[in-house]
């Protein structure tokens, strides 16, 4: 607008000011306008945390904890001799209290620390730093969250799950002192490295597009192949094939296999973050895959052995969970059937075959079980994925023998990273404080000289 130039200066400058504020006045209105659309995109962006995934994931953390104590404690100690069962339970105990504690300090950094190195996490996230109630991490569905702490809460149960495993391997034959000297190192060098490798955006088997939903890499098959290391370095158990080894209580076994099949629920469905239709799916394969290991193991038993055992029954829960773990959220339920039935034949084999002519004493069968049901549940996972097995099916233009390669090659990174750093491990704890107890020791039980207590009293 041009101004006159016939008008006095006071006009002018009335003028001025009017059109000034007038302007002002324009620019103040948009950007009340804009202002809620600012407001709405960064909603938009920031993901959303929804109660029922929320509670979903914190009773899934819980579950995953029962199956430590009392469920794997329970199984464990029903298969031991009775003057060691106070042992194996307080081995599962105290391994779950010292992972819990150093995950806090610095496992979840370690894993999860959004570090760029495929091998571990960093340190950004070292005593939980930045992590508030109000922090949030990503699930599986874009601008979905859940809060962090209940992430954290949930992969610290597996941390203390897996080195609790291993114990089984060597059961009735190592120091409560070297036991926890070993989780400490053996989570610190394995379990987060492996964590990260297998499930954090930057790692070097998820960067492969590995499938491992629950854990059989991370899991199992770096339990199983810890456990066979440590049971070759102990040695074998004292008077094993002259003394009586049987288990000492079948109930405890079987309630522990039956907690372990409820605590699995939030093992496996609770991976998928959310309450959803892949939690749905997990869980089903959780029911089907368990339900045609059983069957298998306790047919093939009554074939060889012309009875079908409570024992062989609660070996079948578990070589059906193992091997189903990774494979929870991508198969069907008739391909969970079918896996569960063919690591259940696997592993009884292993067990009842390979480890007698071999010679090693794996106690209570964690290589057996764990190691070879992972194994064949991590490369079963590439298989059953396929939507012509009633997967949901492969990302992007993958197709089934190439996953069934990725899925073999993290199996062998696992292998090795475990197995030789299991192996390292296991010889410093045997120089710093020694592994086995003395021969007196063992053959009055560890309950008495290891804790001062016994189980039971006659």
């Amino acid at each position: 607008m041009k101004i006159p130039t016939s008008l006095t200066s006071a006009v002018r400058s009335t003028l001025l000011g009017s059109l000034a504020l007038t302007a002002f006045g324009s620019l103040a209105a948009l950007a009340q306008e804009a202002a809620p659309a600012v407001a709405d995109a960064a909603a938009a962006a920031a993901p959303t945390v929804d109660k029922g995934d929320t509670a979903w994931m914190m009773i899934s953390s819980v579950l995953v904890l029962f199956m430590i104590v009392p469920g794997l404690a329970l199984f464990y100690g029903g298969l031991v001799r009775a003057k060691n069962v106070l042992s194996v339970l307080m081995q599962c105990t105290g391994i779950a209290a010292v992972v819990m504690v150093i995950w806090v300090f610095y496992g979840y950094s370690f894993a999860f620390g959004g570090g760029t190195s495929p091998y571990w996490g960093g340190l950004g996230k070292v005593f939980l730093s930045g992590v508030t109630p109000a922090s949030v991490a990503a699930t599986f569905t874009k601008g979905v969250g859940i809060p962090e702490y209940v992430f954290i809460c949930f992969q610290m149960t597996f941390a203390a799950i897996t080195p609790a495993l291993i114990i089984g391997a060597f059961a009735e034959r190592i120091k409560f002192s070297a036991t926890i000297l070993f989780v400490i190192l053996w989570v610190t060098f394995v379990y987060f490295p492996i964590a990260h490798m297998v499930w954090d955006a930057n790692g070097l088997i998820f960067g492969w597009g590995a499938l491992d939903f629950a854990g059989g890499t991370v899991v199992h098959i770096n339990a199983g192949i810890a456990g066979l290391v440590g049971a070759l370095l102990v040695g074998k158990r004292a008077g094993l094939g002259r003394d009586m080894m049987a288990p000492h209580s079948m109930p405890f076994t079987m309630i522990g296999a039956a907690i372990l099949w409820v605590g699995w629920f939030g093992f496996n469905a609770g991976s998928a973050l959310e309450a959803n239709g892949t939690a749905t799916l997990a869980m089903i394969n959780t029911f089907t895959a368990t339900a045609g290991a059983i069957i298998a193991w306790v047919g093939i038993e009554a074939l060889a052995r012309k009875t079908a055992s409570m024992l062989g029954a609660a070996s079948g829960v578990v070589a059906g969970l193992v091997a189903v773990t990774p494979a929870a959220g991508t198969i069907g339920p008739v391909g969970a059937i079918f896996l569960g039935a063919i690591a259940s034949v696997i592993c009884y084999y292993m067990v009842a075959v390979v480890k007698p002519k071999l010679g090693y004493d794996d106690s209570l069968d964690v290589f057996g079980v764990h190691g070879i049901g992972g194994i064949i549940g991590a490369i079963g996972t590439g298989i059953f994925t396929s939507t012509t097995l009633g997967g949901v099916g492969y990302a992007g233009e993958v197709t089934m023998g190439a996953q069934v390669i990725v899925q073999i090659k993290a199996v062998l990174v696992t292998l090795v990273w475990s197995g030789v750093g299991s192996f390292i491990l296991f010889k410093i704890v045997d120089v710093v404080v020694g592994l086995r107890p003395t021969a007196e020791a063992e053959s009055i039980g560890l309950d008495l000289t290891s804790h001062g207590e016994a189980a039971y009293h006659n």
